[in-house]
């Protein structure tokens, strides 16, 4: 008797409260479908159809390889998939995210890989891939990369209350870090040069203590010829380092005073090619030394262009 009072109060509680629920499901597919580049630095890398031409890096790839500079020269659209040096370095990760995002039916895409030493480098003191820091990232746990809306990333990565999406949306204007449908990061920033040699010091400051516990790592230069080595089937691959402060240039060529051969060796095996701007630091602007601003990284994206075509048929 007491079973059939329970299960008979039970069913009266769910009666009662499925249509709230509903209502709150119907509430956050309302609040979902405003995500946009406004939500986060990462979202729309993961609401837009799959791309056939591609940039992939960490930030400095993100923020200075402008897509639509490219589809001006080249014809063609591009996608921005680089997200940044803990959630986008060359690895396994990287790679099997960039066989989800790719469109499979590519035969004659372009494919520009943005390679610096860090995102070549690892702690020296992880010795197990599942220990790798992009093991969190959310490149390892997305399943769907071509959703808009896609609350399977709003779900699994959006922290915040997803009222802000709604509040914060790109209608009510651009933040400040705002990822474009192509995967673009534009960066608006103060760049007096009081407030970018601040910028600048703490960069510098990071990449001196980060040069202190790393080294280059076999799995990530095992894992990068892996991607060039697939890509290739899809079309022609370009490997590019981009340029960094004087300051940052310094740091880097201190700790990894041989970067360039090595980036020269790979694109002679692999057959590809490898464009050098780190020697041009001082034509550019930078965020923080680090960073190419917008307008540098308009220019700079122009002059990859120019170099492919002057590449074609080579």
């Amino acid at each position: 008797m007491n079973l059939f009072i329970f299960s008979f109060s039970m069913k009266k509680f769910l009666i009662k409260i499925v249509p709230y629920f509903v209502a709150v499901l119907i509430v956050l597919a309302i609040l979902g479908s405003y995500a946009d580049g406004n939500t986060d630095d990462n979202y729309m890398h993961f609401a837009v159809k799959k791309p056939k031409n591609m940039i992939l890096g960490d930030s400095r790839g993100s923020q200075g390889v402008v897509p639509g500079i490219l589809k001006n020269k080249l014809s063609v659209d591009f996608d921005n998939f680089s997200l940044n040096i803990v959630e986008s370095p060359y690895g396994q990760v990287y790679f099997k995210a960039l066989k989800r995002k790719l469109d499979q039916e590519t035969k004659n895409g372009i494919f520009i890989l943005t390679v610096s030493p860090w995102n070549l480098s690892l702690n020296k003191l992880i010795k197990k891939e599942k220990d790798f820091p992009e093991e969190h990232s959310p490149l390892n746990d997305m399943y769907f990369y071509d959703r808009s809306p896609n609350y399977e990333y709003l779900l699994k990565h959006y922290t915040r209350s997803w009222f802000k999406i709604y509040t914060e949306r790109e209608e009510a204007g651009r933040s400040n870090t705002f990822l474009h449908d192509d995967g673009w990061l534009e960066v608006t920033i103060n760049m007096h040069k009081d407030s970018v040699a601040v910028r600048t010091h703490k960069k510098e400051q990071f990449y001196k203590d980060l040069a202190n516990t790393v080294e280059l790592s076999p799995e990530r230069l095992k894992a990068i010829n892996e991607m060039i080595n697939y890509l290739r089937t899809k079309g022609k691959v370009y490997l590019v380092r981009l340029p960094t402060s004087k300051s940052l240039s310094a740091i880097e060529n201190n700790k990894y005073p041989h970067f360039n051969k090595l980036l020269r060796d790979i694109a002679r095996k692999q057959n590809v090619k490898f464009f050098d701007f780190s020697g041009n630091y001082a034509e550019y602007d930078y965020t923080d030394g680090n960073h190419l601003y917008k307008e540098s990284s308009k220019r700079i994206s122009s002059q990859i262009a120019d170099s492919i075509i002057a590449n074609r048929g080579k």
